[in-house]
């Protein structure tokens, strides 16, 4: 199996969300869906310097994320009709819609609330936009929507050679082994809280 994956490099991230706009457009979602989110974190506060000045210590950075994929997928492991299966191919985990009861089991016990039930009441999510080419080949269009080139698309062991294996940032989670990687931001390791948390949030009804 060739596991595909994303490195998004969080430090030259802008927040711009042009990754969730190309993705929300190719799928044909509707506002609040979303298969792409982007998470914001910010943390610190305005000090005072002793003279009655105020120095700023506040600081802020955006982690882009979709499906992991993971290498030990909840949704995969507690969908009660076997709906959700990896592919022993590319590793891309889907969702068979002609067994999906959209009972959303999938959403709740993911650690990022990724699959979505979109108005067919079925439970969909990213595919690397597998569903959209011709040829059904990996085509994300998050990764070629990025104005500054901070999401790449490949095999995950090239992507881990290149890039290190961090798979998590702030409070993220990655006890599912998610083939991601990340370049961690400059002040990631200040944390920080998340500061969009309704835009994150989509229907499951």
């Amino acid at each position: 199996m060739t596991q595909m994956g994303f490195y998004v490099n969080t430090d030259i991230c802008i927040g711009c969300k042009a990754c969730m706009v190309a993705c929300f457009d190719r799928n044909d979602l509707t506002v609040p869906e979303k298969f792409r989110k982007v998470w914001e974190f910010g943390g610190g506060e305005w000090q005072a310097d002793g003279q009655g000045a105020y120095v700023g210590a506040a600081f802020g950075y955006y982690v882009s994320m979709t499906c992991g994929q993971c290498a030990d997928p909840q949704c995969v492991k507690n969908c009660p009709t076997g709906a959700m299966a990896k592919d022993e191919e590319t590793g891309i985990v889907n969702n068979d819609k002609e067994i999906c009861i959209g009972c959303m089991t999938c959403e709740q016990v993911c650690p990022y609330n990724h699959p979505v039930k979109l108005s067919d009441g079925l439970s969909h999510k990213c595919v690397f936009c597998t569903d959209r080419t011709e040829d059904g080949r990996p085509d994300p269009a998050c990764a070629s929507a990025c104005p500054v080139r901070a999401i790449e698309f490949g095999p995950i062991d090239d992507l881990r050679a290149a890039h290190g294996d961090v798979d998590t940032l702030g409070t993220l989670d990655d006890s599912t082994g998610p083939n991601v990687v990340f370049s961690p931001h400059r002040d990631a390791s200040r944390g920080g809280e998340i500061v969009n948390p309704l835009e994150l949030e989509h229907p499951t009804a």
